[in-house]
């Protein structure tokens, strides 16, 4: 695609009755619904294809959502510390609130395996905890990353590494043993939001308004992939990576999403909207961004001549997420065969049989 795509009007927007502004959003792997965190003191669950809130857990401003990767639970950390979760399927409430931080909790992820929640604050005490999923009990010692501020964590795909993002650098550790293993200083002043790519090989880094730039960084040796992404004029909120591994989307208090093509670090569709946005997220299938903000919830189509590629490798994702990596394996093999260049299929089919073998 060589013509920058620019729109300033969604396919469809998910507004309630309040008209709430929306600080988190996440998908099911099912394809049917989402939840989504507001200042209403509300975390509702939606139904994606009719718009239609399914139901509402009040009494609880959600600042970071996650849910696990089988869709059994639903986790909100709030602006006052408390963690809170909810059984995936019905809404209701699998724990009382737990006062997990003495501040807002900025930040949460599943483990891969489910098991474990990591949680983390915008609290001075500098530290990213970790709960057990089954007892809701915390899991062994915090880690003290020895900075003023915890922006974000986030766990590579396959388990092994947890990146955090603090004021000062971007730390990476053992998830199993919590022994920091990389600390860098990415951005010139705070390092705001992260996500990894599926097959681990990178890590993207978001800025804050005085850095407002997309990072990114080889995760064997942790030095800068190409130049900083720019576009951005504000805090990069949020990234998210597509299915596929070939896109990204970042949302920013610049009132933009932005979609980038990973392999050659440039931006290839700007959404625009009148208010800042804090959150972003792509449809399990790919072929939407779900962004939030103070107008609710906006649903962009992903341009199709970026992905004409997404159905078949968002088939093998899908494999994978059920554990059927023998299919998986060989919906990769198919698109290589179409495309010998196609190194993103011939890395992801590297990752499945890594896996497979283990």
């Amino acid at each position: 695609m060589s013509e920058l795509i620019s729109s300033t009007t969604p396919i469809r927007t998910f507004e309630d009755d309040e008209g709430a502004e929306v600080r988190a959003v996440a998908v099911f792997p099912d394809k049917r619904r989402m939840v989504t965190g507001s200042e209403d003191d509300t975390v509702r669950l939606w139904d994606l294809e009719t718009g239609v809130v399914l139901k509402k857990m009040e009494g609880h401003r959600s600042w970071a959502l996650a849910v696990s990767r089988d869709g059994h639970i639903i986790a909100s950390g709030d602006r006052g510390g408390e963690l809170i979760t909810w059984q995936g399927e019905t809404g209701e409430t699998l724990t009382t609130p737990i006062q997990a931080h003495s501040e807002g909790i900025d930040s949460i992820d599943f483990s891969p395996d489910g098991t474990v929640l990591a949680t983390c604050s915008s609290d001075h005490d500098c530290t990213v905890k970790f709960w057990c999923t089954k007892t809701w009990q915390m899991q062994g010692d915090p880690i003290n990353c020895g900075a003023c501020v915890v922006f974000c964590v986030r766990y590579s795909s396959s388990g092994e590494l947890l990146a955090v993002a603090t004021d000062a650098a971007i730390q990476i550790y053992n998830a199993g043993t919590r022994e920091c293993v990389a600390s860098f200083k990415a951005h010139t002043e705070y390092n705001w939001s992260l996500a990894w790519t599926p097959d681990g090989t990178r890590l993207l880094s978001g800025g804050s308004n005085m850095d407002s730039t997309i990072r990114e960084w080889d995760s064997l040796t942790w030095q800068q992939v190409g130049h900083p992404w720019e576009g951005h004029t504000g805090y990069i909120d949020a990234i998210a990576i597509h299915p596929a591994g070939n896109l990204v989307a970042s949302a920013s208090d610049d009132r933009e999403v932005r979609l980038w093509r990973l392999s050659d670090q440039h931006t290839i569709a700007i959404f625009r909207q009148s208010s800042p946005l804090h959150c972003v997220t792509f449809s399990v299938d790919g072929r939407y961004i779900l962004s939030g903000g103070n107008e609710g919830i906006s649903e962009w189509e992903v341009p199709k001549g970026a992905h004409s590629k997404i159905l078949a490798i968002t088939t093998a994702h899908d494999a994978c997420m059920t554990g059927d990596l023998p299919t998986a394996e060989e919906l990769l093999t198919q698109e290589i065969h179409t495309d010998a260049n196609d190194y993103t299929s011939y890395a992801h089919r590297s990752f499945v049989m890594a896996r497979k073998h283990a």
